[in-house]
C-alpha cells in the first residue's frame, strides 16, 4: 500500500533553463532502438576507432545497420571516417556528454 502524496512532496522541481529539450529529443530519438543503443555502446566501450563490420556486433543485415547508423551519424553520435577501403566508426565524445549531461538536468 502506498501513503498518499502530500502537497508539499509532490511539487514539482523548479525548471531547469539549461535543459535543451529540443536537443535532448533528438538524442533520445537516435537511441530509440536497441540495435542503436547496442552499436553506441559497443563503440563507447571500443574507445578508439573501429574498424570491424558493424553488422556484427548487431546482428543484423548489413543494409538494415547501415540505416542505424545513419541515424547515429545525423544525431552527432557516432563519427565516421573512410580509411582507404574501410570506414571508421567511433563515438563522437562530445556529443555523448551532452546527452548525458541533458538526461541529468531532467
Amino acid at each position: 500500500m502506498t501513503k498518499p502524496c502530500a502537497p508539499t512532496s509532490c511539487a514539482p522541481a523548479p525548471l531547469d533553463d539549461s535543459l535543451d529539450i529540443a536537443e535532448l529529443a533528438v538524442l533520445a530519438k537516435a537511441l530509440a532502438h536497441p540495435a542503436r543503443v547496442q552499436l553506441l555502446r559497443h563503440l563507447a566501450l571500443t574507445g578508439s576507432c573501429y574498424f570491424g563490420n558493424l553488422s556484427d556486433i548487431s546482428g543484423l543485415a548489413p543494409s538494415t545497420t547501415s540505416q542505424h547508423v545513419k541515424v547515429l551519424k545525423e544525431a552527432g553520435l557516432i563519427l565516421g571516417s573512410a580509411e582507404e577501403q574501410r570506414t571508421c566508426y567511433c563515438v563522437n565524445p562530445d556529443r555523448l556528454a551532452l546527452l548525458k549531461r541533458l538526461v541529468e538536468a531532467l
